[in-house]
Order: structure tokens, then sequence, then C-alpha cells
């Protein structure tokens, strides 16, 4: 996909983190096309996977072993079952055995063939991964250093920069209404009279997909949004990972329907709902969309839970421009600064999904493209300086958690947006700067590395 499209911010995948599941289960993929393209599959008879920094940090609670060994196999994240990915997973540690896809079945020791290197960050990001596959006299046949680089992106080189190099120098723009930053697409929006939602549609038609894909695609990751929150709200029992967390939607949906509908604040107890739903089911492993990462995913599926259940008056097409508009927004995190906890901590992903929710909401709740950006900045002011400290190196606590609070802050960051002249004194340009700023800044054991916060003074047992 172009990087000027904003469509790619949404993925399907499976959990628990976009940048320590998805992201290397893409380029373990992607080496083994490497080795068939270049005729070398079937003289492979060892292949290591080496990962690096926060990968290596949070590999184990994150499932980068798994999506490593997953990959390899061929295995797409976007289709494959999550029970048949228990089962490969599984079956490769018992037999010690790796099928390579229309290759050889190699000889395959996990604490062998999948090392972590938890005090070695390699130069251009946190999330460095290498892999290299060798012939029967050890030399080696193909070796690449991908890195994982937030929403399940994956960069070989100069990830750091990797997005804005590709935009500027190797892609024509065919955008109608071409921006790189906020202030330039308030431009666009004012001087032409469009909202935020129509730009992007334009300007993904620009790139060459119809209308009825980009609608198409906007119905699509929708319908996988509620799938994944229907399933979390049925089910209940323990999270895997060992520090038994419990699912928690399930109880309280069963609890929420059974208390006086005069509770006013009923509506925000179901929006917590609708977010935990998702993240518990991404804690487990299941399918969830990138939103823009993993770990808050929950957040603009919650959103656009409240605008389905709860605003009878909008439409399935404002549920379209919810997406259209927060996709806009998350492209402009992403490509100014970064999505990866790895690199900007917490606020990179709960305060990016929030600020992208409150954008969307704002717009179908009648805002001009002004206030949506005024929406989007209020929500991630509030979530400057969040940290990723996981406990146990798992997608649970205080992740989950999280979620729930990020869409709540959405919805009001939503409505305070509404209630204002436009006349704010902190543009959505500077927040992103200020986060980005705020993320280099942060020191490393508080960036999904598990050394540092609730990740060091919670005894798990």
């Amino acid at each position: 996909m172009q990087p000027y499209s904003v469509l790619d911010l949404f993925k399907v995948g499976l959990g628990p983190s976009s940048s320590h599941t998805l992201g290397p289960m893409r380029a373990a993929e992607r080496f083994v096309q490497h080795l068939k393209e270049q005729g070398k599959l079937d003289t492979v008879v060892q292949i290591r996977a080496d990962l690096y920094g926060s990968l290596a940090l949070t590999g184990v609670g994150h499932g980068t072993d798994k999506a490593v060994v997953l990959g390899l196999c061929g295995l797409d994240a976007a289709t494959v079952d999550p029970e048949v990915a228990d089962h490969t997973f599984l079956q490769v540690k018992t037999d010690e055995r790796l099928p390579l896809p229309g290759g050889p079945v190699l000889r395959f020791t996990m604490g062998e063939c999948v090392r972590f290197f938890t005090d070695v960050f390699l130069p251009e990001h946190p999330n460095g991964m290498r892999f290299t596959a060798e012939d029967e006299y050890g030399i080696v046949l193909l070796s690449e250093t991908w890195y994982s680089v937030g929403g399940g992106a994956i960069a070989n080189e100069l990830a750091k920069n990797s997005a804005k190099r590709d935009l500027l120098t190797e892609f024509p723009d065919q955008r109608p209404y071409p921006f790189f930053n906020a202030t330039e697409l308030l431009h666009q929006a004012q001087a032409n009279n469009l909202t935020i939602a129509d730009i992007t549609l334009a300007n993904e038609v620009g790139l060459g997909t119809s209308e009825g894909d980009v609608m198409g695609w906007a119905d699509h990751i929708n319908e996988a949004m509620v799938s994944c929150m229907n399933r979390g709200m049925d089910l209940e029992g323990p999270l895997p990972g060992g520090i038994q967390v419990q699912r928690r939607a399930a109880r309280m949906a069963r609890s929420l329907r059974q208390q006086a509908a005069e509770d006013q604040l009923g509506v925000i107890d179901w929006v917590s709902v609708y977010a935990l739903a998702v993240n518990e089911e991404n804690a487990a492993g299941g399918r969830v969309v990138t939103a823009p990462t993993n770990g808050s995913a929950g957040v603009i599926p919650a959103v656009l839970a409240y605008i389905h259940n709860h605003m009878p008056r909008l439409t399935a097409d404002d549920e379209r421009r919810f997406l259209l508009t927060a996709a806009a927004i998350g492209w402009l995190y992403k490509r100014n600064a970064s999505i990866s906890a790895a690199e900007m901590g917490c606020q990179g992903e709960i305060g990016v999904a929030s600020s992208m929710a409150a954008a969307g909401l704002a717009e179908v709740m009648g805002g001009t493209a002004a206030q949506a950006e005024h929406a989007a900045e209020i929500a991630m002011e509030h979530h400057l300086g969040m940290t990723c400290d996981p406990i146990g190196g798992l997608v649970q606590v205080p992740c989950i958690e999280r979620n729930a609070f990020g869409a709540v802050k959405a919805i009001q960051a939503a409505r305070i947006a509404l209630r204002e002249p436009g006349d704010h004194c902190v543009s959505l340009d500077e927040v992103i700067e200020t986060m980005r700023q705020t993320g280099e800044d942060m020191a490393s054991k508080y960036k999904e590395t598990a050394q540092g916060g609730l990740a060091v003074n919670v005894v798990v047992c």
C-alpha cells in the first residue's frame, strides 16, 4: 500500500501485540518469501530468529516467539484461525520440526533457533530482529534485519525515518488534497469546504482505490471490530500468561443489563465494557484490528459501538466517516511521530487511539474539521507522558483498562470540542510534536521493556 494511504492504519491480525506479534509474524513470512524468490529455499537446513531490545525483553509475554514461528510456517495473520495458530505453534515446539511453506521441514529447537538478546538494542528501532538461513555446511544463504515499527508495520532499513523518506522521494503524490500535517489538513478542509472524511475518501480514490472499495474497507474493519467485541463479551475465565487476570467484560455486561435504566452514567459503563471486551480478546491471542495498535485495539471499537448502540440518529455511513476521519488523524501521528510504544510509551498507543476516536466522533456529531482537530488535540493532551509498563510483559495490566479510559476520554474530548468556538491555543501539530519529544525523552524502562513502573513494583505469583 502506498505510504500516502491512511487505510493501512487498521490491520486485521492476531493478538496480543501489533509490534511484538503482528510485525514479527509478517517479517518472518517475508524472509521465507525472499528465500523462495532467490531460489534458496530448498537448500536451507537451519533458520535462526534473533530478537533484540524490546522484542526480547517482553517477547515471551507478547507472543513474539510464537509469531516468528507462525510467520516462518507461512501463516497469514489476517486470515489464520487463532486455534490453528495455537496448534501450529504447539506442534513445532513439541516435534522440534519447522515446515517451511513450499520447502523442506527443518530441525527447529525453540531455545536454539529463537534467541532473545535483552541487552542489545539495534540502532534504528527498539523492536529489532534478525533472521538467518544456513545450508548444510553452515554457510549463510540469507540474513535480513527487520524492525517492527508500530501498528504491525515493518521496515528492513532505516526504520525510524522510512515513512518520511518514502513519502518524499519514492512515490508520486496523486492525492487531490495532499497534506502532511494537521495545519495542511485543516487548510484543505476549509479551502474546499470539505470534512476530514471527505478529504480522506477523495485522496484514497486519487491513489487508485475506488469509492466502493474504500467504503467496503470501512465496513470490513467495522465488522471485524464488532466480531471481536462480541466474542469478548461472551467469554469468561482467566487470560493466558500465568498472572490469573480474569475476563470482566461478560460479567459487567450482565450486570449492566440488570441495572435500573435511570442510571445516567450507564452509557459510560457500556463504553468501558466494549473496550474491555476487545482487549481481553487481544490478550487471549484472538483476532483483533490494530487501531492503530493491538495494545490500543479497544478504544476505537468502543466509540464505534457507542455510536451504533447509543446514538440512534447516526447511520452506517456515519460509522464509515468516523473510521475515515480517525484514519487520517492516526496517519499524522505515524508520519510525524510514532505509534510504537517501544519508542513513545503508551501515549503512542492509547493516546493516539483516543485522539483518532475523538476526531471521528466530533465529525459525525456534526463538528467542523477544526472542531475534529480540536477534539484530537484534547484527547492526546491528556495522555502525554503515559508510560508502557506491562506487568509480566503481558498486554493485560494496565493495558486492558487503559483502553476503557481512552475511549471515555475520546468521547468527552469530542463533546468539549463541539462546545468550543475553535480558538484553542494548542494545535494538534504542536501536541503531536510534544508527544514525539516526550517519547524520545522517556527512559527506556518505561517503553515496553517491563523494566520499570508497575512491571517491577507489582509482585505477580
